[in-house]
């Protein structure tokens, strides 16, 4: 099974992808995780590696490139991005967004970064701005289309813990013999 999870930061995706893909004996692949090292390995910051990237196409296109081949190669995986879901297209079994009001997420990223409120409403802004322009760019996505979901969920309304149990009885009603093909956006093609 491959499943996609992708969202804002700060939407609640680390939590809860760790417990899908406990759940479904999945391997869990993290775009974000894979940005941030590759941030970290060049001194930087997620947003100063964002703005790096603005300049710098390469540095998106590789990464969306690998996660891809990923989802495209590979069953039993969790794949974790902001794509995520428009990079595994068909592939994918299932595709789930989750997200939550701004303020909402900028207070989890403080707290997890150790920042103020403030400056992590900030950074998400400059951030979102960032990635969206970068994705219309690139492959003409517009992020804020949620079509190509099966699941949106608004994880500021329930728990912390209710949010994986949500989707993994969403996960586990899906069935695959009812589904009549996979659809598709038919005339759009995007060059990852």
């Amino acid at each position: 099974m491959l499943l996609t999870v992708s969202g804002p930061p700060g939407a609640g995706k680390s939590t809860t992808v760790a417990a899908l893909a406990d759940a479904f004996d999945l391997e869990h692949v993290s775009g974000g995780d894979i940005f941030r090292e590759l941030a970290d390995e060049r001194g930087m910051t997620a947003v100063e590696f964002n703005r790096l990237a603005e300049e710098d196409d390469q540095i998106d296109r590789d990464l969306d490139r690998r996660l891809r081949e990923i989802a495209l190669e590979r069953d039993d995986v969790l794949l974790e991005s902001r794509l995520a879901g428009w990079l595994a297209g068909d592939a994918a079994d299932l595709r789930l967004w989750l997200d939550a009001p701004i303020e909402v997420r900028a207070a989890r990223i403080a707290k997890r970064e150790e920042k103020s409120a403030e400056q992590a409403l900030d950074e998400t802004r400059e951030r979102e701005r960032s990635e969206a322009l970068r994705y219309h760019d690139y492959y003409n996505i517009d992020i804020t289309d949620l079509s190509i979901y099966d699941v949106a969920l608004n994880t500021a309304r329930w728990s912390e813990s209710d949010v994986p149990d949500i989707l993994t009885a969403a996960v586990r009603a899906y069935d695959p013999a009812a589904d009549e093909g996979k659809y598709a956006v038919e005339g759009v093609s995007y060059d990852f």
